[in-house]
């Protein structure tokens, strides 16, 4: 009988959650990023 091999099964579940945690910090730094580029294409005030 094979022992399962629970230390495998833990690293898996930890890239995963690496990896959705860096795709979600992506998505952060577009949002942050895209009304920064809104505002600078308006039009300018001027005095």
């Amino acid at each position: 009988m094979f022992k399962p091999n629970y230390s495998y099964e833990k690293r898996q579940k930890e890239l995963a959650k690496k990896k959705k945690q860096e795709e979600k910090r992506k998505r952060k730094l577009e949002k942050r990023k895209k009304p920064v580029e809104e505002n600078e294409d308006a039009s300018p005030i001027e005095d």
